[in-house]
């Protein structure tokens, strides 16, 4: 008796998605060079002083300003009526008896002289005496006052965010302004010396803990030493001791840790910057003649070139701003996919003499058979011109047909 038996294999699809950056490795707008920030912010650390004191102004003080500002603007309402001959009231409801009494151009001149007094005003770095001010000069230095106030709140809010932040984020934060990108590594360096920090050495988990971690950083010896060494101190009751005096050590150590990062990062964004200013000094004495390898340059194809190459214009994919170079290698790879021009490119960086010679041979190829095409229709022409000149002196006459004459026969009489 058979059994019969039937294998079943199953097959399951899984959709995985694929990084073509991960499989190709192709470059994008991420490998460019690109010039150095011209405007350097200042570090995190940077002592400075903040004044935080507008946080402390209450609703009264904060309705104050405001109040001013609107009785600045009435007031010089009221003066451009003046000037014009005009009572301003025409234009606006009455005001009864209660209300604000109009002032003239003196009063105005008054009112701004009190708030330069009051330090709610501050005045331009001229000559021009105020008595003499226009109503144009008035209207600017209330515009620039606001604009002062408003530019200052910009300034003073990102300082007061990054000072309140904890220290662990500060330094984390002057590490990417610096230019890190390896943020875990950063992360897990600030996590350990964190954890040692808050290490009690009151406690006889925490003075084991302490005591291990600086033998190891001090390369005590091996494991099983380390660990003689702290069996040996917990039985004569020196642990708690050795615990206090190692815990500063242990702490200071991995501060330094944290600032060798922050230090080693520093100098990597100076000869960042030492790079690019390089760069950017080669590009301009590359097109600064107006000529590339034998290609004239008009202006506007190097004023092109230089900015495409030095100025960071376009987004990219990483996120960060990138050159035209970098924006062109990303659309013509994955916008816009023109990879016969990639290919291109890519032969025209990795052997440009091979490339060049290869275009001059089209070149040449092409400038010959432009020259037979020439000598060609030069010769049919000086043929055409012989025939004419044949046909005009010596006019053919016309062909009388004719017929062979039979031949006798040599027997025939």
């Amino acid at each position: 008796m058979s059994e019969n038996k039937t294998n079943t294999d199953s097959t399951t699809v899984q959709e995985v998605d694929m990084d073509l950056n991960d499989i190709l490795g192709t470059p994008g707008a991420e490998n460019v060079m690109l010039p150095p920030d011209e405007e350097k912010k200042p570090g995190l650390f940077t002592s400075r002083t903040v004044d935080t004191s507008f946080l402390d102004k209450d609703e009264e003080e904060d309705s104050t300003v405001t109040t001013t500002s609107a009785v600045a603007k009435k007031e010089l309402d009221a003066i451009v009526a003046e000037d014009n001959g005009s009572d301003p009231s025409d234009n606006e409801p009455d005001v009864t008896a209660t209300g604000r009494p109009k002032m003239s151009k003196d009063g105005m001149i008054e009112f701004t002289k009190k708030l330069i007094e009051k330090g709610q005003l501050v005045p331009f770095d001229d000559e021009k005496p105020i008595e003499k001010y226009s109503l144009q000069d008035f209207e600017e230095l209330f515009e620039a006052n606001m604009s002062e106030k408003e530019r200052k709140v910009r300034e003073q809010t990102p300082k007061e965010f990054f000072d309140a932040l904890p220290e662990e984020l500060q330094a984390a934060a002057h590490y990417v302004a610096n230019g890190g990108q390896d943020l875990k590594g950063m992360f897990r360096t600030l996590a350990a010396a964190e954890e040692i920090m808050d290490l009690d050495p009151n406690t006889e988990d925490g003075q084991e803990t302490i005591v291990r971690s600086y033998l190891h950083a001090t390369n005590f010896g091996t494991a099983e030493d380390i660990e003689e060494e702290i069996t040996e101190w917990k039985d004569r009751g020196d642990l708690e001791s050795k615990a206090n005096k190692f815990k500063p050590k242990l702490d200071a150590m991995q501060q330094q840790i944290v600032q060798q990062k922050l230090a080693k990062q520093e100098q990597m964004r100076k000869q960042q910057e030492i790079q690019s200013k390089a760069y950017m000094d080669n590009v301009y004495t590359v097109l600064e003649p107006g000529e590339i390898n034998g290609v004239k340059l008009d202006k506007k194809t190097q004023s092109m070139l230089y900015t495409g190459l030095v100025q960071p214009n376009y987004p990219s994919v990483s996120g960060r701003p990138t050159n035209m170079l970098g924006h062109l290698l990303e659309k013509y790879q994955y916008v816009e996919p023109r990879h016969d021009l990639i290919a291109e490119a890519l032969w025209l960086l990795a052997d440009p003499e091979g490339y060049k010679e290869k275009v001059r041979q089209i070149g040449k190829k092409e400038a010959v058979a432009q020259t037979v095409r020439s000598l060609k229709t030069e010769q049919s022409n000086k043929l055409s011109s012989v025939v004419s000149a044949d046909t005009d002196d010596e006019p053919k006459k016309p062909q009388v047909q004719k017929l062979q004459r039979a031949q006798q026969s040599f027997f025939k009489r």
